[in-house]
């Protein structure tokens, strides 16, 4: 993400969203001068942030359901995961992360 102007992140992050079946909506959640927090509200309730400051070329996205991150990826320090099994775990980018099963949080 590294070089990003801000309107090529947001427009970027739109157009990913634009074409996604389980996004029902995109909307800013705040903005600065040189960062931007987008959300894209997710068709079963849940929503996904975007977050991106040009100045110091932080990004980061997560997943929540009700109040709570269930995943995300950032690159505070460096490179990592929050994986849906420990979301307040980091795992460095390098290391893979399990395969994913389909599952319910009912």
């Amino acid at each position: 993400m590294a070089d990003l102007t801000l309107e090529e992140f947001e427009r970027q992050v739109t157009s990913a969203c634009a074409t996604s079946a389980i996004v029902a909506s995109i909307s800013t959640v705040k903005s600065g001068v040189t960062w931007v927090n987008l959300r894209a509200h997710l068709t079963d309730g849940s929503f996904a942030d975007a977050f991106y400051n040009e100045a110091t070329g932080k990004t980061a996205f997560s997943l929540i359901q009700g109040e709570s991150r269930i995943f995300g990826a950032d690159n505070t320090g460096s490179w990592h995961w929050h994986p849906f099994d420990a979301p307040e775990s980091h795992v460095p980018a390098g290391v893979p992360l399990p395969t994913l099963t389909p599952h319910s949080n009912s």
